[in-house]
């Protein structure tokens, strides 16, 4: 078996068990809205403060950062043209600008870490401290632009990072890597044990706030837009690393995270700012889908062409 079905399939195994407990209401959606809130408050960024802190910034592959913000740039512009689809809503396009920009970071760390070890973990948090800034501003400033509503709550970009948990962590653990400041052992074995669940949780909540109903509620709207983010994300992440001269595992890195699906949590930011919260839910529910064809398909693909 390929070694990225093999990495792939547990992930799909995990989601779908998230989706069961979610269908079976084992654990209610409060539940699962406070196992999300854990993963992003404390989980998620004892993670990246171990990650950055240990990752080889001597080498630090400056240039896989360079691609994805640039991709994710490109893909909010391409986004834009959706206001040409007929009969489009203004906040639909503020909804499909953010599904172009957002990842499934959760995914992308399971795959990178499977395939790659501590390097691939390392690279992926790189990636992640480099795509959710750049992700939080462009959704951020597309919903609340598009938005129709009067009573949507101006937020500030800029103000949202200083006060993202994951932020905070990208600055922590870079500033330990860069100083080179050791975490000390008790400190670091507590965050080692509290970085451990974060996959794990972070993909049974994926696949407990999937919306299996916004599958039979998709058109074609949502199908090509969908088909757009999956393929043409990877496709420009793909270019631009032929241009700069991105090989290796950080060019693997950055094919995994531009081909992982839309985040989860689209839904809510799109519902609290405006944008239209049901096609961001179908946006979410296809594209988690359709990804279980489309990132092999990628995959293997570069492989033949012997990219990786």
């Amino acid at each position: 078996m390929s070694s990225f079905l093999a990495a792939l399939i547990p992930v799909i195994l995990v989601v779908a068990i998230g989706r069961f407990l979610s269908w079976r209401n084992i654990i209610p959606d409060e539940g699962w809205r406070s196992i999300e809130r854990l993963a992003y408050v404390l989980l998620f960024p004892a993670l990246i403060i171990r990650a950055l802190a240990n990752a080889p910034f001597e080498t630090a592959p400056w240039k896989l950062a360079v691609v994805l913000i640039g991709a994710q740039c490109l893909l909010g512009a391409i986004g834009l043209l959706a206001r040409f689809w007929p009969e489009i809503s203004r906040p639909a396009i503020g909804s499909i600008i953010q599904s172009n920009v957002r990842w499934n970071t959760f995914v992308a760390l399971s795959l990178g870490s499977a395939m790659f070890g501590d390097e691939g973990l390392a690279l992926v948090t790189i990636a992640a401290a480099a795509m959710i800034p750049t992700a939080n501003i462009l959704s951020v400033t597309a919903l609340t632009t598009h938005a129709d509503r009067t009573d949507v709550p101006k937020r500030n970009p800029v103000a949202e990072l200083v006060r993202n948990p994951l932020i905070i962590a990208c600055v922590i653990g870079g500033i330990l890597a860069v100083t080179k400041l050791p975490i000390p052992p008790l400190i670091d074995t507590s965050m080692q044990l509290l970085a451990q669940g974060t996959i794990a949780l972070g993909l049974l909540s994926a696949g407990a706030g999937m919306d299996i109903g916004a599958l039979k509620r998709a058109r074609v709207r949502t199908l090509t837009w969908s088909l757009v983010r999956l393929l043409l994300l990877p496709a420009l992440a793909i270019v631009g690393a032929l241009l700069i001269g991105l090989t290796g595992v950080p060019l693997a890195i950055a094919i995994i995270c531009a081909s992982v699906p839309t985040a989860t949590n689209c839904y809510i930011l799109a519902r609290q700012l405006g944008g239209d919260a049901p096609l961001a839910a179908n946006l979410i529910a296809v594209q988690t889908v359709l990804s279980v064809f489309t990132m092999p398909a990628i995959w293997f693909a570069c492989i033949a062409a012997g990219l990786i």
